[in-house]
């Protein structure tokens, strides 16, 4: 049989020192059958040079869609990039990170393999802006995240409600899935953890213990900013989030939701300094956690 077509969706944002390598994974992952979508996303510096230059060196390669056009955001220039793509399977990417060889075929696998999954994640590696490896997992290493939990769909749900640990563009995805309601919400910063939350309330999220991408720490990551507003403005819209999608799951996966409502909010308590509200968040947090834990809380695990 042949293999199934795979879309590389690269939204690109003002990243013009790292595209050229991310550019070039698409090229070196040995998967037979690909296409690259990129879109330049408004960037103000000399991304979109770089990349029509690529383009133009490696068109016969490689089918290529390239669109420049003004700034949208990450989720309205993922939406995008999907209704482009022919591909069965898509693989969002970042322009600043890259993927490792064999990623894909292992994530293409899997899901020929779970025809009721949706969506597959993967693990990633952890590197500085000149590509240097700072840490081999950016689940385990970088997040702290116990892998074993990824191995049931009740433990994907438990950890991609309590502990984010999606280290850089880690999933390959259904097409048809986004051809109905599973779309990035858009004007979303948070976009990636609220479309994992649908998919983890459905168990249609799978796992495979590879490293499909290279994840790049450098001091424009958006999710690891020091700035104080915006870490209060990404918290803020995490809870909004969590109470939003509480609704979709059944127990105790609402009241661990419920539980990282309340968590999220202490860690804002925090920043702003407010010393009773975090207390009154952590003590709630606390409480719900526990009453999730009870026997007659939920459903026994179910195997992915």
């Amino acid at each position: 049989m042949a293999p199934p077509l795979v879309s590389v969706l690269i939204p690109a944002f003002n990243h013009e020192r790292y595209v050229l390598r991310c550019l070039d994974s698409v090229l070196e992952d040995p998967y037979p059958a690909k296409e690259l979508i990129v879109i330049d996303d408004g960037s103000t510096d000399r991304t979109g040079a770089r990349i029509a230059d690529w383009v133009a060196a490696h068109c016969m390669d490689i089918p290529i869609e390239y669109v420049q056009r003004e700034h949208r955001g990450i989720a309205a220039t993922l939406n995008e990039l999907a209704a482009r793509a022919n591909g069965e399977f898509l693989r969002p990417g970042a322009s600043d990170d890259y993927l490792l060889p064999g990623g894909l075929d292992a994530q293409v696998r899997y899901l020929l393999e779970h025809p009721h999954k949706v969506a597959v994640i993967g693990d990633s590696m952890v590197v500085d802006g000149d590509g240097h490896k700072l840490q081999d997992s950016g689940m385990c290493d970088l997040h702290g995240a116990d892998k074993s939990l990824y191995r049931t769909d009740d433990g994907i749900r438990r950890a991609v409600i309590r502990q984010w640990a999606i280290g850089g563009p880690v999933v390959l995805i259904r097409k048809r899935a986004l051809d109905t309601a599973d779309r990035w919400s858009e004007g979303l910063r948070i976009e990636d953890w609220d479309l994992f939350l649908r998919l983890a309330a459905r168990g249609m999220l799978g796992f495979v213990d590879v490293h499909v991408c290279a994840y790049r720490l450098h001091g424009s990551n958006v999710s690891k900013t020091r700035h104080k507003g915006t870490r209060i403005a990404n918290l803020t819209e995490s809870r909004q989030v969590a109470t939003f999608r509480a609704s979709l799951f059944e127990e105790p996966y609402r009241t661990l939701l419920r539980a990282q409502s309340h968590y999220i909010d202490a860690k804002i308590s925090f920043l702003e300094r407010r010393p009773w509200p975090l207390l009154c968040h952590l003590a709630a947090y606390l409480a719900l956690v526990v009453r999730a834990r009870l026997p007659s809380a939920g459903p026994r695990a179910e195997g992915t």
